[in-house]
């Protein structure tokens, strides 16, 4: 029998309290090796509360948080071996150089290596040499980042890890955390920045108040929302308007040809662009809902 391979992260009922603050409030999160997970909440959902409970930063108040089936609290020490963290606003020491700086968070989070090291620092476009007291935000945060993918760290917790990169950097980013998974090292990413997620994750779970609302894949989670459609044709297509699950539907003639969209439920996706394609449309898209409409529509914002 194939030894069943123990998940990267395991919480079961997170339970943390702040005086009459719930943060966390029966949290459930898993996340399996090698996969990168997103993790969605707006604002005081409990996300940065869940990772500091599995760095061991905080005693909860009920619940268990494992990695690699290592207690967070119990046994902090032997879980951070295995594990490199990325913050979103990074504190440095103003005196010590880029370089330092990296060197000491490097050996704090796992197993260093030196020409990972040198690479990261040259793709990142950072002068490691700088004091830190003379670093934007962005070039702290690159800071951060070439320390903890230096490592050889099995697990990444990253918590806003691009806040204050530009564009290019945030595409130096992504690839890191590809190359990252190809070497079968986990991930777990809080972002605010959609896109980063959708680019990047296998599966996310969304936050509220404490609480995974909903997880699955991007495709799981669309199965459950609408699909934008949009067709151009030289007559109107006929019987739409009769298809259950198909709403929104909007014709609009212009001179010769006519604009169709709607939107409809994945069960009735077939039998709309059936209609659709009888009619022999010249232009068609389809556009499946982005993690933005998703996130929202999980959180009430979208009907």
């Amino acid at each position: 029998m194939t030894p069943t391979t123990v998940p990267a992260i395991e919480a079961v009922g997170l339970l943390k309290t702040f005086g009459r603050t719930r943060a966390l409030d029966g949290l459930d999160l898993t996340v399996e090796q090698g996969e990168v997970h997103g993790f969605l909440g707006p604002n005081g959902a409990g996300k940065s509360t869940t990772i500091r409970a599995l760095l061991g930063q905080l005693r909860l108040t009920g619940g268990a948080a494992r990695v690699f089936g290592l207690d967070c609290w119990r046994e902090a020490a032997a879980a951070h071996r295995r594990v490199a963290y990325v913050p979103g606003d990074v504190a440095l020491w103003p005196g010590l150089t880029g370089g330092e700086c990296i060197d000491i968070l490097a050996r704090a989070q796992g197993r260093p290596n030196e020409k990972r090291r040198t690479e990261l620092i040259a793709r990142f476009q950072l002068d490691p040499t700088k004091r830190t007291r003379t670093y934007s935000k962005g070039n702290r945060q690159k800071v951060a980042l070439c320390a903890a993918l230096s490592t050889d760290a099995d697990l990444l917790l990253l918590d806003e890890p691009t806040s204050g990169l530009d564009p290019l950097m945030e595409a130096v980013f992504q690839q890191c955390i590809r190359e990252a998974t190809e070497e079968g090292r986990t991930v777990l990413l809080s972002s605010h920045i959609l896109a980063e997620v959708e680019a990047l994750c296998d599966r996310v779970s969304i936050v509220r108040n404490g609480q995974v609302i909903t997880r699955g894949s991007l495709e799981e989670l669309r199965a459950h929302t609408l699909t934008q459609v949009t067709a151009v044709t030289d007559n109107p297509i006929p019987g739409l308007d009769n298809v259950a699950g198909v709403t929104a539907l909007v014709t609009e003639d212009a001179r010769e040809v006519v604009r169709t969209s709607f939107k409809t439920v994945a069960e009735a996706l077939g039998e709309s662009l059936a209609l659709v394609a009888a009619c022999h449309p010249t232009s068609l898209t389809v556009e499946p809902p982005s993690l933005d409409e998703l996130f929202l529509a999980w959180h009430g914002a979208v009907s």
